[in-house]
């Protein structure tokens, strides 16, 4: 028999028995969307955005920003003044189970309670969780500042605060009918202060890491999944990433003491950092996150692509797909997506989230075919 022959019949058996594990999809189990929740009077218009631009690009996660506008029965003191109701959140459910969409509620937690001169709900309502409360808000906030206040924090380490967190956490899954949480933890400045009767002296990664695994823990005890955003993990200033972006006080070390089984959602929005391929060598499983950069966004869809192909199993498993993120108001992103005038504008002055997505969903269509 001819040599050449011989090889390459050895090479189809070695083919055929390479266990399944060994063979990697080009394509990426995660397709999500991140936004903020809408409000009551915007409800139907956007459960018609799920059904109509969503659910056929095959979209299966959805991240909503719910933080407090939800009547919360455990702690009515803590939502807002116009907010959804069960039966509101029982219409996204829905029209999410009949997609197959897995819904992932978000709470903000650790940081992002407060927003320029405003604090947000859970310490207005309950300021001895406050990290810095000696940190007050200026008449007109302006960044930067001499108190280096971006958003405030609680206290990880206040003997009450997850009781009442964890209730919110707790009525969110089940309202939600999901096991899956992302609690935010993202541009965390405040944390380990040093006039915090408690947390001052710890090391600001351990503390970190401690708050992550404690909602971890709290999650996991009920068969649920934590989401986070990524920023805090990633070393600031040896990647030259920066402070928004990443971290540059210290709490990056925490990536090597917290759970394996944390999502990471790794955003970045002007260029496609090469971040994931630290998460996944890491062994987290790990969604690339873009925004409002059609270009960028595209990069970064080819990144994932080329790391899930180019790495072996099981770091190429750990790449998990991209989240689409939006920052606007729903509302506001839904009228930005629908108007042409607004999105043509958008389109010539080259950021927008609209203009991202509708990009992104035109290039799953061509993975899709």
């Amino acid at each position: 028999m001819n040599r050449n022959i011989i090889i390459a019949a050895f090479m189809l058996l070695i083919t055929i028995a390479l266990p399944a594990q060994e063979k990697k999809e080009e394509n990426f189990p995660v397709r999500g969307f991140a936004i903020q929740a809408p409000a009551q009077k915007g409800l139907d218009a956007f459960v018609k955005f799920i059904e109509t631009e969503l659910a056929p690009a095959h979209f299966n996660l959805l991240i909503l920003r719910v933080d407090f506008n939800y009547a919360f029965e455990t702690h009515p003191e803590l939502h807002d003044e116009s907010v959804l109701t069960k039966e509101d959140v029982k219409k996204l459910v829905a029209v999410c189970r009949k997609h197959a969409i897995h819904i992932a509620p978000q709470i903000n937690l650790l940081g992002h309670q407060s927003w320029a001169s405003r604090v947000g709900k859970l310490l207005e309502v309950y300021p001895e969780f406050d990290e810095t409360p000696h940190v007050q808000f200026p008449e007109k906030y302006e960044w930067p500042n001499a108190d280096g206040l971006y958003c405030k924090s609680y206290c990880p380490l206040h003997p009450d605060v997850h009781k009442v967190v964890f209730d919110i956490v707790d009525e969110m899954l089940d309202v939600f009918e999901t096991n899956l949480f992302h609690a935010g933890m993202d541009e965390v400045f405040y944390i380990g202060d040093d006039k915090c009767p408690r947390c001052a002296g710890h090391d600001k990664a351990e503390l970190f890491a401690g708050e992550v695994t404690r909602i971890h823990n709290h999650l996991a005890a009920r068969g649920g999944r934590l989401y986070i955003w990524g920023d805090r993990l990633i070393d600031g200033k040896t990647t030259g990433i920066g402070a928004w972006e990443a971290s540059m006080n210290q709490t990056h070390r925490a990536i090597d003491m917290i759970p394996k089984d944390v999502f990471i959602c790794d955003w970045h929005y002007d260029y496609a950092a090469l971040s994931p391929v630290y998460f996944a060598m890491k062994g987290f499983d790990v969604a690339i996150c873009p925004w409002h950069k059609a270009d960028v966004a595209v990069q970064e869809l080819e990144n994932l692509l080329r790391f899930r192909k180019q790495s072996p199993v099981p770091m190429s498993e750990h790449f998990a797909g991209l989240i689409h993120t939006v920052w606007s108001g729903n509302e506001q992103f839904l009228k930005s997506y629908y108007s042409p005038d607004i999105y043509e504008k958008a389109k010539e002055k080259g950021e927008s989230d609209a203009v991202c997505l509708k990009t992104l969903i035109a290039e799953f269509k061509k993975m899709d075919e």
